[in-house]
């Protein structure tokens, strides 16, 4: 009876993708090992997002070998796409899978794989879930980013966008809630380009506002919904619209902002947007959302970046209400237009800004912990038997409290801030 074990780098859209790998392989008979050392065949699902996804990749690899010198061990996902001849020169590898050819891993014995390209237009990749491996289950409702910053290689490994079925996405919803999952995490590549190549032209708050009508009747108080990282340029009188008068969807918003100066952004590709729309946004929605969660990715010493447009970034940011961030030094991708721009800083300079950027953010989480402190009461999403777990503004929590089950939404009675997470004693469930 064959073994496998599977190891995911990267994003969301990974993990799910993994997940639906999984379940197909359970269905036709294999077995999940616990450890890869059990595991007959190792496969990675990876990311090529920075050097440093990359770079962890490499060392993943060695390290599964030299665990296991037996098992036969797949590569797939995003840096098999872009690099697929230099992970096959790798000894410890033995077949490389690109992410265009992801979905031939569906299905069981794994044999070589062409390498010709794909029909266009490409049809949404047929994965789908009856479960998930952690608390929180994903759905992944669009694939692929037809818009091209320039310093993203993300449409060079996944592609042009493709929407995902609003009649599938609603499917695969239902199932894991009559599962028993209580946070689903609405995810894509680039929900801006949501349901534009879909027959009757939609975009993702469309498909948010038929979700919050299906759904929320039976859901509401019961379940909730987080979205994953969205474009500011989404967020107009439509998002304004469905989120404020959302029953499921959880006070917490995460924004691929990247730069916070107007100039940066348009040498990023990313012209589409200014980044005072964000405030002018954030300012409405506090009418239905007083309080809420507010992340974002950053990204610092871009090319070209002067320390005046850096110093305006950082500005911005003093005045976003923001509760953590993720910050990340630029980190030229082979392929994309900035990579071979001659005007690139030096790595210390770009290590400096993002390591001052994150202080700013972590005083604000820190900040933002003390506030939720004070509140009665919070919703916890309950991850492990030791009560650990996130609430509705996305900040980690330790419940206190007898038969917690991982999954399940609780009321915690919020007394401090410990360890960098809220802590307090579980007051029962939601009503």
């Amino acid at each position: 009876m064959q073994k496998f074990h599977v190891s995911t780098l990267g994003c969301k859209i990974n993990q799910y993708e993994s997940e639906a790998l999984t379940e197909s392989w359970r269905a036709q008979g294999l077995v999940e090992a616990a450890v890869p050392d059990e595991a007959q065949v190792l496969l990675v699902n990876s990311c090529a997002v920075t050097s440093r996804a990359v770079s962890d990749l490499r060392a993943l690899v060695r390290r599964l070998r030299k665990t296991n010198p037996g098992a036969r061990i797949v590569v797939t996902g995003c840096a098999a796409q872009v690099l697929r001849e230099e992970l096959s020169a790798m000894p410890e590898v033995d077949v490389v899978v690109p992410q265009d050819r992801k979905t031939d891993l569906l299905h069981w014995p794994l044999e070589p794989h062409a390498t010709e390209p794909l029909p266009q237009p490409r049809p949404f990749p047929p994965f789908q879930i009856g479960a998930f491996n952690r608390a929180r289950a994903v759905v992944k409702v669009q694939d692929g980013c037809s818009h091209g910053c320039t310093y993203c290689i993300v449409p060079l490994t996944r592609g042009a966008s493709v929407s995902r079925e609003p009649d599938e996405v609603l499917s695969e919803m239902r199932r894991l809630l009559d599962s028993g999952y209580r946070e689903l995490v609405l995810s894509g590549v680039n929900l801006r380009q949501f349901g534009r190549d879909l027959p009757s032209p939609l975009d993702f708050w469309d498909l948010l506002a038929r979700i919050e009508h299906e759904l929320s009747p039976q859901w509401a108080g019961r379940a909730r919904l987080r979205l994953s990282s969205v474009e500011p340029g989404q967020l107009g009188a439509k998002a304004l619209e469905v989120l404020g008068t959302s029953r499921l969807v959880a006070p917490h918003l995460h924004l691929s902002l990247q730069s916070c100066d107007s100039e940066v952004l348009r040498r990023m590709g990313r012209g589409h947007y200014r980044p005072e729309q964000v405030l002018e946004f954030l300012a409405q929605l506090k009418r239905f959302w007083p309080r809420l969660g507010l992340g974002a990715d950053l990204l610092t010493g871009f090319p070209g970046e002067t320390e005046a447009q850096y110093e305006n970034s950082y500005a911005f940011c003093r005045e976003l209400p923001l509760t953590y961030a993720h910050v990340f030094p630029y980190s030229p991708r082979p392929g994309t237009p900035a990579a071979d721009w001659p005007d690139a800083l030096p790595k210390a300079e770009r290590t400096a800004r993002a390591a001052r950027l994150r202080g700013l953010a972590e005083s604000r989480k820190r900040a933002f912990l003390k506030s939720l402190a004070e509140l009665p009461e919070l919703t916890v999403l309950v991850e492990t038997g030791e009560g650990n777990g996130v609430c509705e503004y996305y900040a980690q929590c330790q419940v206190r409290g007898q038969g917690l089950r991982p999954g399940s939404l609780v009321r915690m009675r919020p007394e401090g801030v410990e360890d960098g997470r809220l802590v307090g004693e579980a007051v029962g469930e939601p009503a």
